[in-house]
């Protein structure tokens, strides 16, 4: 199956998670089916200069996020790092995380939930 770029649904969450601003998430599924059920995200995400996504547990899920563009800085459970294109952050079960985009240009990921 291929789905096309203009059949992804793109949605505008504001001050998404408790955090600053919005964020433009585009759904690259249809819905958990297409994860074999074993997720419920598979999401491009872009966030304008001084987005954020607010710091979350993930309890029943782990979260991973694969930095496309752009300069940040990732939280990993309540640790501040700085992010930037290429690189990879992983929110295990039972773990925290957050991002803000602290850079001049968008800050875009691929961010992909999974069941634990």
């Amino acid at each position: 199956m291929i789905r096309r770029k203009e059949a992804c649904k793109t949605e505008c969450r504001e001050k998404m998670r408790g955090g600053e601003g919005s964020a433009m998430v585009t759904s690259l599924i249809a819905g958990p089916e297409e994860l074999n059920d074993k997720g419920r995200l598979f999401s491009r995400i872009s966030l304008n200069p001084g987005s954020s996504i607010g710091y979350h547990v993930h309890e029943q899920d782990a979260e991973l996020f694969y930095f496309l563009n752009g300069t940040g800085v990732y939280s990993d459970n309540g640790t501040d790092v700085e992010v930037k294109a290429g690189d990879v952050a992983i929110c295990e079960t039972g773990h925290g995380h957050g991002v803000v985009n602290t850079g001049e240009d968008v800050l875009e990921f691929v961010a992909v939930i999974v069941y634990a």
